[in-house]
């Protein structure tokens, strides 16, 4: 449900028993300070292209070769599900100090979490910490999209006993007032993880009805709530596929599955009238 290391999330379904959500309640100076390069282990070095044991795969002639991005993001850990705001200012991604370590022990470690970056000029600042949470408790919050001023993320936390999509809300120069998704976008539509374009919900999700795997879905909103799912035939093939995210103008899906082996990234051209 959480981009490709993330994957490793659907196995982790151990059982917490502490309340967990709640209003934010705390100020920026009730959390600790973040090291993110001084949590990562020293056995760990730094990959380049050069020296990267599966590099990224170009396989279109209208792209560039791709680099690293240049300031504050890469460590030697690893960095994973990125999204860059419509302003191109602003990147939110999943950051563990070690990709070695189970989920339920990352869990533990204080540091992992979601990160925000901000653009100075051509490169990206160091990256925060994004608090999901009360700083006593636990969680494990990754998959970040942003609708407005509305966070969807996924997240496993004390107080509840499975990976789940919340939503936190921008207020005061912060993301808070953090709550679980609708009992019928988790239980009955069953969505994965998310991308929000207007009023409507792509999601990807093995719930029944799919062609194997996980299937990329839509739903709409529709007053306070939310359409039957709708499958999204013309992308979904036996296997994995998922992942989704829409180009702001609406006109493209991206999304990932298998390609001659490995994963890849998949574009689809909307095709409609609107």
């Amino acid at each position: 449900m959480i981009s490709k290391h993330h994957q490793k999330f659907f196995l982790f379904l151990t059982l917490l028993t502490l309340a967990a959500c709640s209003p934010t309640e705390f100020e920026p100076e009730d959390y600790p300070l973040i090291d993110r390069a001084a949590s990562v282990p020293n056995d760990i070095e730094k990959r380049s292209p050069t020296t990267d044991a599966a590099p990224p795969i170009l396989h279109s002639p209208e792209y560039e070769a791709p680099v690293p991005v240049p300031g504050g993001v890469n460590t030697s850990g690893g960095e994973d599900s990125p999204f860059i705001l419509p302003d191109g200012e602003t990147l939110y991604f999943f950051f563990t100090p070690d990709v070695r370590v189970p989920a339920e022990q990352q869990l533990l470690d204080g540091v992992t979490g979601i990160y925000v970056a901000h653009k100075n000029g051509e490169v990206w600042g160091e990256a925060e910490r994004v608090w999901l949470e009360p700083p006593d408790l636990l969680s494990l919050d990754g998959a970040p999209t942003v609708d407005g001023n509305t966070l969807w993320f996924a997240t496993v936390r004390e107080g509840i006993d499975s990976l789940q999509i919340f939503t936190a809300q921008w207020g005061d120069g912060r993301w808070q007032d953090w709550q679980p998704v609708s009992s019928r976008l988790r239980d009955e539509i069953m969505i994965g993880e998310v991308e929000v374009y207007g009023d409507i919900l792509y999601f990807h999700s093995d719930r029944p009805g799919g062609k194997g795997g996980l299937d990329i879905w839509m739903t709409a909103c529709s007053g306070d709530t939310w359409t039957d799912p709708v499958n999204i035939d013309v992308v979904n093939t036996e296997g994995n596929k998922g992942w989704p995210d829409i180009s702001p103008d609406g006109s493209e899906l991206w999304f990932t599955r298998t390609y001659n082996g490995s994963p890849a990234i998949f574009r689809s051209l909307w095709q409609g009238d609107g």
